[in-house]
């Protein structure tokens, strides 16, 4: 199957070219232009309904007309002067916010128009909350509906502030905004500028490193116009998967569709790139390239297919969860690397097979059999000293991992570490005279069980139980429903509301009072960010435990399948794993305990373990592979674990630095889960190229030799010179 498909390529390489690029372009602008329709950000939405956030969540959009795609955010009105209030103040605010409410915003016409493109104009939905304490401001709650990663409705959001910020300088006040949509468009307005500059870094770096190890034009640039093409393709087909289905996306999932197929992707074609110009070099120049790319897409396509399918089962395991975000992030990567692994077998050997010779120039270097180099010293020191090389990885990686100690886990929702916004000036402005949680209450939902319509008497015991609770700083009016068959008592507790001490006050004390002192014939639900994310921990949790054991079966029953070996997969297994822990003491060690951060972001682990012992696993499987190739040829299995090195060991160095750089830059974004996960996968992956793949796994091949592949070991076959071979390489070894 596999050669069936790089045989075609590589047999009619203008018409896979042609169709790839009608395709990529096509499933591209329709992955643009529909990914916010397919995608929404609500956290709560993903947890099962078993989970009392879930079902506090549904009596919120049943009994209270809370809209699944509302974003509220919180307006602060305060005179520009900085007096307290007066209660004309407060009328002349509650006019001008009645005006807002029947205002219709228009959504700024984009400069570039996007087909499908979704019109958020709309009038937004504007009460008055309270007036602080000291009569400092007075605040006031605002609606707008639409996904809130969508720029359309961010241009609206700017549209209402502006139109609001005019109507109250004329009123006489001064306005600020925060909560929700506010802090999403100032972070996205600060990040801008960065993340353009750190894209353009990136693609610069991984040029230069093609560069300067292929030292050709081409081959620098076609990899990142190949794998743009095929990952726009992929996006494109998971979001229309999903628009088809019906399931609703994560707004992170396009962007970490995005660089995990850049990674795997350049990975891919360097695999390819470094094999064809090998087998170039074994030719005659006046040899034509597209047989060199027929054999070498054919032989590299095995373990490329084996690498890909270890990716496809680790994340395709995320199906099983039980957290919404985690069962839709999985199968939606895996689907996207099967179309990379598709146009790796297709679209990447038709370029070969076209530009042949002409895809190095105009560097001469594949004309030629390179000296040895680094990657031939490394090959006969690791042959000299596999036991010494073999501790040291396993020192220096446990080393790493006893930085596991004392770990713990953050379960903050996110937000931008240290970023000053004036979403987070307001914030701070609104905590010096109120709850923290003020912008975003904790919100008990109490329901009728027996039918009899509820009163604010009937749930004032409650009401006032949770006033007395501590970390609660204010409790708000009860709320009816239309229907009088449920109410709404929202919590301002002194904690910020993303905290962790928040979702301990909401996950404990809270629930417990709503549990003992909840009125009869009534049901209730403790809801809000800060018992979402209580949840979310729980089911996170639950989640891990399940995962990791599924996953490690499923890859490791592939490494059985494609090594023919018990002990092979066994050892790159205990690597892999040994290399995990070392990421994620590392990255303990750094935030947890060098930067004084609460913990380690919550969905860490279960990244890394995605990425790192899948991607990692790849590297593993190339070199792996070509130690096997090397030992059925004739000679000492030491000779042909050094001859695998020399071959194996720059692509790898390559891919492990293209791949470390494309994660490492979300390493600088301001939200520190992000910087935790863009950090640690980078330092996993150097890891697993420089430290498991090129030294660890290969000194256990040269301790084990042929050994390794039992039950099964690889024969050497008796050498077959045809007309104008070469006689087989070897590498002296002392």
């Amino acid at each position: 199957m596999i050669r069936a498909l790089t045989g075609f390529s590589t047999r009619n390489p203008w018409k896979v070219i042609a169709l790839w690029a009608v395709l990529g372009i096509a499933l591209t602008l329709l992955g643009q232009a529909l990914v916010f329709r397919a995608t929404q950000s609500n956290t709560g939405d993903f947890l099962p309904s078993t989970y009392d956030s879930a079902a506090a969540l549904k009596v919120a959009e049943e009994r209270f007309g809370v809209k699944p795609d509302a974003n509220t955010l919180t307006v602060l009105v305060a005179r520009p002067d900085g007096a307290p209030l007066s209660a004309a103040d407060e009328r002349r605010i509650d006019e001008e916010a009645a005006k807002l409410g029947r205002h219709r915003v228009a959504m700024p016409k984009p400069e570039e128009e996007t087909p499908f493109a979704q019109d958020h104009s709309q009038t937004p939905n504007v009460a008055a909350v309270m007036t602080a304490p000291d009569r400092g401001f007075r605040l006031l709650s605002v609606e707008l509906r639409g996904n809130p990663q969508d720029p359309g409705l961010h241009d609206t959001y700017r549209a209402f502030r502006e139109h609001a910020r005019d109507g109250f300088t004329e009123a006489g006040f001064r306005t600020g905004y925060t909560g929700g949509l506010a802090s999403t468009v100032d972070g996205v307005d600060a990040e801008e500028t960065r993340a353009r500059v750190i894209g353009i870094v990136m693609l610069g770096v991984i040029v230069l490193l093609h560069v300067l190890v292929f030292r050709s034009v081409l081959a620098a640039l076609l990899p990142l116009i190949v794998v743009s093409v095929i990952g726009g393709a992929a996006t494109g087909t998971v979001v229309g998967v999903a628009m088809l289905t019906g399931v609703t996306l994560d707004p992170s999932t396009p962007q970490l569709i995005s660089v995990v197929l850049v990674g795997i992707g350049i990975d891919y074609f360097l695999f390819l790139l470094f094999r064809f110009r090998e087998q170039l070099r074994r030719r005659r120049p006046e040899q034509p390239g597209r047989a060199a790319a027929a054999e070498v897409s054919g032989r590299v396509g095995t373990a490329v297919t084996s690498a890909a399918l270890t990716i496809v089962a680790a994340f395709a395991t995320l199906g099983v969860a039980s957290f919404g975000q985690f069962r839709v992030l999985g199968p939606a990567i895996a689907v996207s690397v099967l179309v990379m692994l598709f146009g790796s077998l297709t679209f990447m050997p038709a370029l070969l097979a076209v530009t042949g010779r002409r895809m190095f120039w105009p560097s001469r270097a594949h004309r030629r059999e390179p000296r040895g180099g680094s990657a031939g010293r490394l090959g006969t020191w690791l042959v000299k000293r596999p036991l010494t090389a073999a501790l040291g990885s396993v020192v220096l990686l446990g080393a790493l991992a006893a930085g596991m100690a004392g770990m713990r886990m953050d379960y903050g929702s996110g937000g931008a570490g240290g970023e000053r916004t004036a979403a987070a000036a307001t914030a701070a402005e609104i905590a010096r005279a109120m709850p923290a949680g003020v912008s975003d209450p904790i919100s008990v939902y109490v329901t009728a069980s027996d039918g009899a319509p509820l009163t604010t008497g009937r749930v004032d015991a409650l009401s006032g139980t949770l006033s007395r609770v501590e970390g609660v700083g204010q409790v708000a009016p009860t709320v009816l429903s239309e229907d009088r068959l449920a109410a709404r008592i929202d919590l301002f507790p002194n904690a910020d509301p993303h905290g962790q001490e928040a979702r301990d006050l909401a996950s404990g004390a809270v629930r417990d009072a709503v549990s003992a002192h909840r009125p009869d014939g009534t049901e209730a639900h403790v809801g809000g960010t800060a018992a979402v994310f209580a949840d979310v921990s729980t089911a996170v949790d639950e989640d891990l435990r399940l995962v990791f054991p599924v996953a490690a079966v499923l890859i490791a029953l592939i490494l059985f399948l494609l090594l023919r070996s018990l002990l092979a997969p066994l050892i790159l297994m205990l690597a892999v794993g040994l290399g995990f822990a070392a990421t994620l003491g590392a990255a303990t060690l750094v935030f947890q305990h060098g930067l004084d951060q609460p913990g380690v972001a919550f969905t860490l682990p279960l990244v890394l373990f995605l990425f790192v012992v899948a991607l990692g696993t790849d590297y593993n499987i190339l070199v792996t592979d070509r130690i096997r190739e090397e030992m059925e040829r004739p000679g000492p299995a030491r000779e042909a674990v050094a001859r695998a090195v020399r071959h194996t060991a720059p692509a790898v160095a390559t891919a492990g630095l293209v791949l470390a750089a494309s994660f490492g830059s979300l390493a600088v974004n301001p939200v520190a889960a992000t910087q935790q996960i863009g950090f640690a996968t980078g330092l996993g992956i150097l890891l697993s190229a420089f430290v498991l793949s090129i030294v660890l796994v290969p000194a256990c091949a040269v301790l084990l030799g042929r050994s390794l592949w039992w039950p099964a070991r690889p024969r050497p076959a008796a050498p077959r010179p045809g007309p104008g071979a070469q006689a087989p390489e070897r590498v002296l070894v002392p």
